[in-house]
């Protein structure tokens, strides 16, 4: 075939990429940016104390907000230990993820409601997350905690828990709570007074640590209990 045939014969057109495909791409692609941002913000609160989710919902609603930020090492040393004790007695072990807990919950059928949730997951669905139980939060929850177990340290992921942590309507951080229940800094706190305030975690709104029911003191002596018996998986605290 000459050039000048060749040059008449039409020319195929460029395909276009399918709406389909597109849409599928651009699904694949928000989680991705979604994970870098988050990432991006986790370095940014390697430095800088964060807000929870809940506490940015308050102030978007005008509601007010009761947080004065501190150290670890501004923080009686019982209140992490009392955390440690109630919420995730393998903090120091585990990576951010507890997957024997977790495969524990999945099959039991009879209480799939029981939860495994360690420190480190509580901590990023805090800061990073929505509040409520779903399958969707939780498959988002265990990796950024595996990374952020790595990124930020034991000492700063409970450092930053405890600043988040809800202890009261509108009452965020140990040292808020501190000073609101028991009119002291978080400095100060007795092993006693940091049980209660472990012993309220679940439901802050309902439990209170300054007036606590029998319910609570029953726990709160629970976990004093087993302050004693946790101590010394405390390592990761120490600098």
């Amino acid at each position: 075939m000459g050039a000048a045939a060749e040059r008449n014969l039409p020319r195929a057109r460029p395909r276009r990429p399918r709406p389909v495909r597109r849409i599928v791409g651009t699904l694949l692609l928000l989680p991705a940016l979604g994970f870098v941002l988050v990432l991006g913000l986790a370095l940014v609160y390697s430095a800088v104390m964060p807000p929870s989710t809940l506490m940015l919902g308050r102030w978007l609603t005008l509601q007010p907000v009761s947080r004065d930020p501190v150290p670890l090492s501004g923080i009686a040393p019982a209140l992490p230990l009392a955390v440690i004790a109630s919420e995730d007695q393998r903090f120091c072990l585990d990576h951010g993820v507890d997957f024997g807990a977790i495969r524990e919950v999945v099959e039991d059928e009879d209480s799939p409601s029981r939860g495994a949730s360690t420190l480190a997951m509580q901590t990023v669905k805090n800061v990073f997350l929505w509040p409520g139980r779903s399958y969707i939060r939780k498959a988002v929850e265990i990796p950024l905690a595996l990374a952020l177990d790595t990124l930020w340290g034991k000492r700063r992921m409970m450092e930053i828990y405890l600043n988040v942590a809800e202890w009261g309507d509108g009452i965020y951080g140990a040292q808020a709570a501190s000073r609101h229940w028991f009119g002291k800094d978080a400095s100060r706190l007795t092993r006693g007074e940091a049980a209660l305030l472990a012993a309220v975690l679940p439901n802050p709104i309902l439990r209170s640590a300054g007036r606590p029911s029998p319910g609570v003191r029953r726990r709160a002596a629970r976990i004093q209990a087993m302050m004693g018996q946790v101590e010394g998986l405390t390592a990761c605290l120490r600098r």
